[in-house]
C-alpha cells in the first residue's frame, strides 16, 4: 500500500497508514471471506461488515471510511443506488462495487452511479485486494473480464440516452422495491415516506419509462440490471 504523511489523528497498522474498509454483503459467507481477505492486508482493516445496503448507507455518512464494497444484488436498494446515495452525500468516499453479473447494464450502471471500481465475485480474492489499493489510490479498477464492456460503451456513446437517467433517485428506490413484488404501502414503509407519496413516485416513474403495467416494470428493472432473474 502506498504510505502516507504522518498524521497524528490517523490510526496506523504495522507502521502502515489504515485504509478502513465497510464490507456490505447479504451472503454471510461471502462477507465473512471478504473480511478475512481484507483483515489480513497490513495496511487494510474492516470497519464494519453490514448485510443491507440502507445500513451500509447509513453507516457509511457517519463512520466514513475510506472504501465501501457493496454487493450488487441487494434488495429494496440495490448497490449501484447505494453507491449513488453514499457519493452524492460523501464524494470523498470510494465505493467498489461486487457482483455475480458481468452485462453491461450492471457495470455501466454502476460507474454511472458513481462507483470507482467493478469486481466480479467469481474473480480470485487478489483482485479485491488490487481494486481497494487502486481505488485508495485514486484510480479506477474493473475486473479484466469486463474492461472490454466499458470500452465497447465508450465506443457507442453516442447510443440513445438511458431512460433510467430521467428518474430521481427515490422514483429508482421505488422502482426496485415494486419490481420486486413489494406494494406501494410497502415501498412507502420501506423509504419511510406516506403512501400518497410512494405513490406519486410510481405514476411519475411509470410515466417517465412509458410502462404502464407491473410486469412491464420487473422486465424493465431485469433488463436494466436493477434486479436480478
Amino acid at each position: 500500500g502506498r504510505r502516507q504523511p504522518p498524521d497524528a489523528s490517523a490510526k496506523t497498522r504495522n507502521g502502515y497508514m489504515t485504509i478502513r474498509v465497510l464490507s456490505a454483503d447479504d451472503h454471510g459467507v461471502v462477507a465473512e471471506g471478504l473480511r478475512y481477505v481484507v483483515q489480513a492486508q497490513p495496511d487494510m482493516e474492516v470497519s464494519a461488515c453490514v448485510q443491507d445496503s440502507r445500513g451500509a448507507v447509513r453507516l457509511a455518512l457517519e463512520s466514513r471510511p475510506d472504501i465501501v464494497l457493496i454487493d450488487q444484488a441487494m434488495p429494496l436498494l440495490n448497490g449501484a443506488e447505494a453507491t449513488h446515495l453514499i457519493r452524492e452525500r460523501c464524494p470523498e468516499i470510494h465505493v467498489i462495487v461486487l457482483s455475480m453479473y458481468s452485462n453491461r447494464a450492471h457495470v455501466i450502471g454502476a460507474l454511472q452511479a458513481g462507483a470507482s471500481g467493478y469486481v466480479v465475485k467469481k474473480s480470485a480474492a487478489k483482485e479485491v485486494v488490487d481494486a481497494i489499493r487502486a481505488v485508495h489510490d485514486g484510480r479506477r479498477y474493473l475486473s479484466k473480464e469486463i474492461a472490454d464492456i466499458v470500452i465497447e460503451q465508450v465506443a457507442h456513446k453516442a447510443a440513445s440516452k438511458n431512460p433510467l437517467e430521467l428518474l430521481s433517485s427515490r422514483e429508482r428506490q421505488v422502482l426496485q422495491i415494486i419490481a420486486e413484488g413489494k406494494t406501494t404501502k410497502e415501498a412507502a414503509s420501506g423509504l419511510d415516506v406516506s403512501v400518497k407519496t410512494a405513490e406519486t413516485h410510481r405514476t411519475n416513474l411509470m410515466e417517465k419509462l412509458d410502462i404502464h403495467s407491473t410486469a412491464g416494470l420487473v422486465r424493465y428493472a431485469i433488463r436494466r440490471g436493477l434486479l436480478q432473474p
